[in-house]
């Protein structure tokens, strides 16, 4: 008689747990962010003055302000969790961000990072590059990266939206960099598409930051365990 009440009793822990763990699933926010208008022109940048960037790039490379993928869709666009979030101590994560100056250009050129977060700057160029962060809540600096320099590590420590990092000894090399608070936010490749995971249930202001075209917001509720589809539209600058 003990076998058939264990096994009842087992088979009942398992599907409570089952249960619990469908009440408590996260959810997520994905979507695709395009471009309505005439497509901007492409504008060169010139990088003559150094010699060792013009012949790494052979003199053809492209502002990366606005990047038109296939469809109209909009690349260089950070998405994230505006508001509605009720948690407010997420640890940062322990893979480190990196900013790569690899043929003298940013990539990343728009980057989300977590306070505390260790974040490397490479120069893998050959060549002299100079890091300036122009932050306003966390401390500014402007490091000099020379050709045998080629990693610097620096953590922010305080949340700080979209602030510019530039070389200024390559006046074209420039990435923006948001320093959050939490981890639930994304940037858009060429194809348009982000998705924020791990979202608990709630209703949220989902806001899609762009550094010409200025912002675009909705407010999206996430059932548990649901995926929420929100696209946005940006349209040519006046």
């Amino acid at each position: 008689m003990l076998r058939p009440i264990c096994g009842m009793f087992l088979a009942a822990v398992i599907f409570s747990a089952s249960l619990s763990a469908c009440a408590f699933a996260d959810g997520s926010i994905a979507g695709t962010v395009k471009y309505d208008g005439p497509l901007p022109r492409a504008r060169l940048v010139h990088m003559d003055a150094d010699p060792v960037c013009y012949a790494i790039n052979k003199g053809n490379v492209h502002s990366q302000a606005i990047v038109v993928g296939d469809n109209g869709t909009l690349g260089n666009v950070f998405v994230y969790i505006k508001s509605g979030l009720t948690k407010t101590d997420y640890p940062p994560p322990a893979q480190d961000a990196v900013i790569d100056q690899g043929g003298c250009n940013y990539t990343p050129h728009v980057i989300g990072v977590m306070v505390g977060q260790k974040v490397k700057f490479l120069n893998p160029d050959g060549t002299l590059h100079n890091v300036h962060a122009m932050c306003r809540i966390n401390p500014e600096f402007n490091e000099a990266m020379p050709d045998f320099r080629h990693e610097m590590e620096k953590t922010f420590n305080k949340p700080e939206f979209m602030f510019p990092v530039q070389c200024d000894v390559h006046p074209w090399m420039k990435a923006w960099m948001a320093v959050m608070s939490h981890p639930f936010f994304a940037v858009t490749g060429p194809d348009g598409r982000f998705e924020i995971k791990g979202l608990p249930a709630g209703t949220y202001v989902i806001e899609a930051w762009h550094e010409k075209l200025g912002t675009r917001t909705a407010t999206v509720t996430v059932a548990e365990g649901a995926s929420q589809k929100t696209d946005f539209t940006f349209s040519e600058p006046k």
